[in-house]
């Protein structure tokens, strides 16, 4: 195994993954996971959806920047398409026309109740009395996508190595000295992707952190297949994202899609907030849960303005930060990896990317450092 490096990148999720193996094809990569395998936290608990019309203006953005790639894949970056087609539907409430109004500005399209129906017999129509659908959503393969960036980049000659958590940073003469629990990496460039513990590396580093929070969302797994064939259901949001449910297979997922303030850990759900959802779905179906055939929770890190966090921190050099998504990492990586491997090689963003109005001061860790 080599210990030394152009680049070590801290943090094997979407963010850390899709960058190495943007940078491999030039440079020598060691990327670094704390856990047994990569994708552990964030990536592995996502909802998974390519959703070109739900967020906020900069993220809707490198969406978009990032829809050639998942809708031409380059050719032998994995056995099949990384999409496939899931309608989403927004259902709202008297009320809800401020969120019901910015998702129609955003592209979505509204229906009739015949139609919402058509789509989800169970909606009760008598307490969601507004519809509309954004036909360009599609699932994303994370599994696949996750496993073929980590398959690139060993066939780059880049290495991943898991259970390497980092405990100690270094800088002297130009040089990072990367220690684990195992050993000790050397490089003269490391990326900080390491999600939800991004402010720990850095304070690592000897930085003061740039306040990147991590928020919890928790998710369950019920059964309704005695009921309902949900197959081919949508994936549906309440205005306002006051809780979601998407199939998995001929179940169910349901979210409260909270955004709890948590300190970095192997999250689990919060049960008040799954039982908020399950309250709501109730309303929304007439279903009444009794059980919860699985839960999880997975963490979601913004930092202060909502915007990721892309560029080398003005006090250390070659300390590059690659954070704060916050739930939009996996359907913007694409762009995302392109932008921060531009800035590593000291360029400007990429045109088209550019041409979708992001700026580099929009994500420059610069804009929270006094």
């Amino acid at each position: 195994m080599n210990t030394s490096a152009d680049i070590i990148i801290i943090g094997a999720g979407i963010a850390g993954a899709s960058l190495a193996n943007e940078l491999s094809s030039n440079h020598s990569v060691i990327l670094l996971e704390a856990e047994t395998q990569p994708g552990y936290h964030s990536t592995g608990r996502s909802a998974a959806v390519f959703l070109p019309t739900s967020g906020p203006g900069l993220i809707l953005s490198l969406v978009h920047a990032s829809g050639d790639f998942f809708h031409n894949t380059p050719q032998g970056f994995c056995e099949h398409p990384l999409l496939s087609p899931r309608t989403t539907m927004m259902i709202a409430k008297s009320g809800d026309d401020e969120h019901f109004d910015l998702g129609l500005s955003n592209g979505m399209q509204e229906i009739s109740t015949t139609q919402a129906l058509e789509k989800v017999p169970a909606i009760n129509t008598q307490n969601y009395t507004k519809f509309s659908i954004d036909p360009q959503t599609f699932d994303i393969d994370v599994d696949a996508l996750l496993a073929a960036h980590i398959k690139r980049l060993k066939k780059n000659a880049g290495q991943l190595v898991t259970n390497a958590q980092v405990i100690k940073l270094g800088h002297h003469n130009n040089l990072w000295t990367v220690t684990t629990k195992q050993q000790e990496f050397n490089a003269p460039i490391i990326v900080n992707a390491a999600g939800a513990w991004a402010d720990h590396v850095a304070e690592l580093a000897g930085l003061k952190a740039l306040s990147i929070q991590p928020k919890r969302r928790s998710a369950a797994l019920i059964d309704v297949s005695d009921k309902w064939d949900v197959s081919h259901w949508p994936f549906v949001i309440a205005a306002g994202d006051r809780f979601y449910f998407r199939p998995i297979g001929k179940k169910l997922m349901i979210s409260p899609a909270d955004q709890t303030p948590v300190e970095p850990h192997d999250a689990w759900a919060d049960d008040m907030a799954l039982a908020h959802a399950m309250e709501d779905f109730q309303q929304a179906t007439g279903f009444e849960v009794t059980h919860l055939e699985h839960t999880w929770a997975g963490l979601r890190s913004f930092a202060p303005d909502e915007h990721p966090v892309i560029g080398f921190d003005p006090r250390a050099k070659g300390f590059f930060w690659l954070a704060g998504q916050g739930g939009y990492g996996i359907e913007t990586s694409p762009a995302i990896s392109r932008i921060a491997s531009a800035f590593i090689a000291q360029q400007n963003i990429p045109a088209d990317i550019k041409a979708l109005g992001i700026e580099q001061s929009s994500l420059h860790p610069e804009r929270f450092i006094s």
